[in-house]
């Protein structure tokens, strides 16, 4: 069998030298380039065409997320393995959204490092065992209805001004962006409070932000 050709991304020269060393040592695993950052990694990546990348996530410029998408957008064959530091719900989800089919953390052993290439370069996904644990924990508990599905008593319109409340906006504002009266914006502000049995504009925009509704949700990279 062809050995499995390899991309490593890491914007950190002396673990990306680590790396290199160890995958030399790995039988049926050849090199064929390194990227100090994500905009480097796709560029390589589309033009060499490797059987997987190895991916950081934290790097200047382009994230490993974004970097991962855009292979895979143009390259869906190639296979991502995200090998970093941060092992956050957000960070892992973004990168399964993205299209990474391993997740592994940096200290990883060569052995899981080997087995995770070898899975992914034939089409399979594989986690490490603190990334797989998390997995299951994050799908066995109950997730709290986040956005406007948080707020089911609130009307669309009502949902869209909590939001904009939440984003700080004056009620002027609101009106302007809405084409809505100031009366209007004022009489949804009050059913918001009362249907959230909130007693000021304070506590409803604690309420939206505790949902994630009115500020762009966030991950590490």
């Amino acid at each position: 069998m062809s050995p499995l050709r390899v991309l490593v991304c890491d914007d950190h020269e002396g673990f990306r030298t680590s790396l290199l060393g160890l995958l030399a040592t790995i039988p049926d695993v050849e090199v064929v380039g390194d990227a100090p950052d994500g905009r480097t990694a796709v560029t390589l990546a589309l033009t060499m065409q490797p059987d997987v990348v190895l991916m950081d996530l934290a790097m200047p410029g382009m994230d490993g997320v974004e970097a991962t998408r855009r292979i895979l957008a143009d390259a869906p064959h190639v296979g991502v393995v995200v090998l970093t530091m941060i092992e956050d719900d957000d960070s892992v989800f973004a990168a399964m959204k993205a299209g990474a089919r391993s997740y592994l953390l940096k200290g990883a052993r060569r052995a899981e490092i080997t087995r995770a290439i070898t899975a992914v370069g034939n089409g399979e996904a594989i986690f490490g065992a603190a990334i797989a644990a998390r997995l299951i924990g994050y799908f066995s508990v109950p997730r709290q209805p986040r956005g406007a599905d948080a707020f089911p008593e609130l009307t669309p319109r009502q949902v869209e001004i909590l939001a904009r409340m939440a984003r700080h906006e004056p009620n002027p504002d609101i009106a302007r962006r809405l084409s809505i009266s100031e009366k209007t914006v004022r009489n949804n502000v009050s059913a918001i409070l009362t249907k959230l049995c909130v007693r000021d504009r304070a506590e409803a925009i604690a309420a939206a932000h505790a949902a994630n509704l009115g500020r762009p949700p966030s991950y590490g990279t």
